[in-house]
């Protein structure tokens, strides 16, 4: 179950608040429309209860506000605008990497994808997919994790007839299956013929809660839908008539040769119709546009029987549900369900089970099976596993649920509301549980890693045989192609852009959960990003240094480049160079939220920070360090071989570079400020 309690936006400068105290309930088992016109602040109450923006309130998910759930991916999926993924990443590749940061098994993805019906597209890109399949996408990567409630906006915009339909039949699914459905519409024929209970909405403001049935009884006109070549003749039959009899008939053209007739009955157009001789091709009951509003009424909540509202459902939308698995649907209470002989008279492919009740046996059919397309994607999430009961939450104590009206197992009322202090701020989310997992599958899901290795190559090579054909340029600078005029190689440029777009790309391209906010601040995934990204570095260095000597060695003869010496010091300089390169790109965008600013602290290095080096360290030390090496030995407790006496100088050599000492205080200045901005955002209640 999902409460919302005394939901408010924080309002700008002289404006309202977008939301305005708004209170209601999403049951579990049941499917809940929030309606309401563009702008009355449908998406931001979403976003007040998923906490991404700051407000007064709170929202509980089985009795427990989103902050203290251990894993709230594993609680609410969710669905805000497109897949917020790489356009350039396949389906399967975006999904298996949703799986690593949820937690869950990496077959889940092909599951899933089979379920919402795509499992064909598995290797597509996501730039390259419609609509109507960018949608299943997204539903999919809200359903991996088994979440008992599902939070979608506008999950039908933009879609035909037929892709809306298959989207409410496996939303009907999942609620009937036990779980909690909560999707924004400002369609009300489609919230009264897709949802269980309806919460209007006006202005930001509850405008009223109400059973399917209620609302469509009090809040829809219904009409006469006619579809006839004569169109205009039988609009003007019907005028005639009506004006005649003294009776008040209002005739809309929704197109050349349909029309929309209120304040009448089938009866009554189909004689007027037989007795003009005007050809009519369709003739029904439907439910048409929203009527005059009823006044607000805070916290209304009306009941109704589950036999209202089935007869809701076959009156109202029978024909579009019928082949997308409508059929019985579990009552508020769980014990009231429509008679068999109304349930059978409408168009169902599949009937499903009651909350509690076993799933369909067997494997779900796919689309060469006899179940119409649309019921393919409802009859396979009934065969999969079911989310969690609808009991009380996960390792919470009998008083962590609070029932109806915000009290609590015990009767109390929560701290929060008894204080009269519902204040939520904005909320990072959860890093991924497989860190490790997740950030590999982040970065070779797409072309990136590969492209730039290229191009570093390319260049590097060019780079070198131009020092040796025309400069008096050291062995180890030709090596790695790094002249005097640059502040940086190119190896290490393309291990900051690597390390830049760490972070970078999961501010453009949300990974961790559909429109969560912004990448979470966790050691976890900061070890993993400077883990992976310095082994990419390292193994960027040694492919520009191949590359590089096996085109000298081409163009030049065997002789160059010749064997150095001491080669020690000059890789781990060269090592230390790309991994500090790496790293600052990581730290920056991740402090700066952008993939440009990471690229910018890298290059800052050589040209703002090692000058100013240069300048502290000239002239002699007071001090002198001769002799740092025998001091250190004498501190060992343990004797070290002469070879770690080169490795401890090469270390110190590289660390007194100006280079290196401009490295050293960039990560540390920035390790300060990613640690800060993470302490500065922390949530507190």
């Amino acid at each position: 179950m999902l409460q919302a309690i005394g939901l408010t936006s924080t309002p700008r400068r002289g404006l309202p608040p977008f939301v305005d105290d708004l209170t209601f309930e999403a049951r579990q088992g049941c499917v809940t429309a929030l309606l309401g016109e563009p702008g009355s602040g449908k998406t931001t109450a979403l976003r007040l209860m998923l906490e991404l923006e700051p407000g007064r309130g709170v929202t509980y998910f089985r009795g427990r506000p989103l902050h203290r759930i251990p894993h709230p991916g594993r609680e609410v999926g969710v669905l805000l605008g497109d897949v917020p993924g790489h356009p350039s990443r396949t389906v399967r590749s975006q999904l298996r990497m949703l799986c690593a940061a949820a937690g869950v098994p990496a077959s889940r993805a092909d599951t899933m994808l089979e379920i919402v019906g795509i499992g064909g597209l598995r290797d597509q890109r996501l730039g390259s997919l419609s609509a109507g399949m960018d949608r299943r996408v997204g539903l999919a990567a809200a359903l991996l994790a088994d979440p008992c409630t599902l939070i979608l906006d506008q999950p039908t915009s933009g879609l035909a007839p037929r892709e809306r339909a298959w989207m409410h039949a496996l939303l009907r699914g999942h609620a009937s299956l036990g779980g909690a459905v909560l999707f924004t519409t400002d369609d009300a024929k489609e919230a009264a013929r897709s949802a269980d209970r309806v919460v209007s909405l006006a202005a930001g403001r509850l405008l009223a809660d109400q059973d399917a049935a209620d609302f469509a009884r009090t809040r829809l006109r219904p009409r006469v839908a006619v579809r006839t070549p004569h169109a205009a003749r039988l609009a003007d039959v019907l005028g005639r008539e009506a004006r005649a009899d003294r009776r008040t008939v209002e005739v809309v053209e929704e197109s050349g040769s349909r029309l929309s007739v209120y304040g009448s009955s089938c009866a009554e157009v189909g004689e007027a119709a037989f007795r003009n001789g005007v050809l009519v091709h369709q003739l029904a009951d439907e439910t048409g546009d929203a009527g005059a509003p009823v006044p607000p009424v805070p916290g209304a909540r009306t009941g109704a029987t589950g036999a209202a509202r089935a007869e809701l459902r076959i009156e109202a939308g029978a024909q579009v549900r019928g082949g997308a698995g409508g059929g019985r649907r579990p009552a508020d209470n769980g014990t009231h369900t429509a008679p068999q002989s109304v349930i059978d008279s409408a168009p169902s492919a599949v009937t499903r089970p009651e909350v509690g009740s076993e799933a369909f046996p067997g494997p779900a059919r796919g689309p060469a099976s006899g179940l119409p397309p649309m019921a393919t994607a409802g009859a396979a999430l009934a065969a999969a596993p079911a989310p969690v009961p609808a009991t009380a939450p996960v390792d919470a104590t009998p008083g962590d649920v609070p029932e109806t009206g915000a009290r609590d197992g015990a009767g109390r009322t929560p701290r929060h509301a008894r204080s009269g202090r519902l204040v939520s701020s904005v909320r990072r989310p959860t890093g991924p549980l497989r860190p490790l997992r997740y950030e590999l599958r982040r970065v070779f899901g797409t072309l990136t890693p590969l492209l730039t290795a290229a191009v570093v190559a390319v260049v590097s090579a060019v780079t070198a045989l131009l020092l040796a054909r025309f400069g008096h340029t050291p062995q180890n600078r030709i090596l790695a192609a790094w002249p005097e005029l640059l502040p940086l190689p190119p190896a290490a440029l393309g291990a900051g852009l690597l390390g830049a777009l760490a972070f970078g790309e999961e501010y453009r391209y949300p990974a961790l959960a559909a429109d969560r906010g912004t990448v979470p601040r966790r050691l976890g995934l900061l070890a993993a990003k400077l883990g992976v990204c310095a082994a990419l570095a390292l193994a960027l260095g040694a492919v520009a240094v191949v590359v590089d000597a096996a085109a000298l060695r081409t163009v030049f003869g065997p002789a160059v480049p010749s064997t150095p010496e001491e080669w020690l010091s000059p890789a781990a300089s060269w090592a230390g160079l790309l991994v500090g390169s790496a790293w600052a790109g990581v730290l920056a965008s991740g402090i700066f939220r952008s993939t440009s600013a990471g690229l910018a602290a890298v290059l800052a290095v050589p040209v703002m920070v090692v000058p100013l080096v240069r300048k502290v360290s000239e002239g002699p030390s007071a001090y002198p360090v001769d002799g740092f090496v025998d001091r250190l030995r004498a501190l060992a407790w343990a004797q070290w071989p002469p070879v770690a006496d080169r490795v401890v100088l090469g270390a110190l050599r590289t660390v007194a570079q100006p280079v290196g000492v401009a490295l050293l205080l960039s990560l540390m200045v920035l390790l300060c400020a990613y640690g800060f901005t993470g302490l500065r955002t922390r949530v507190r209640w």
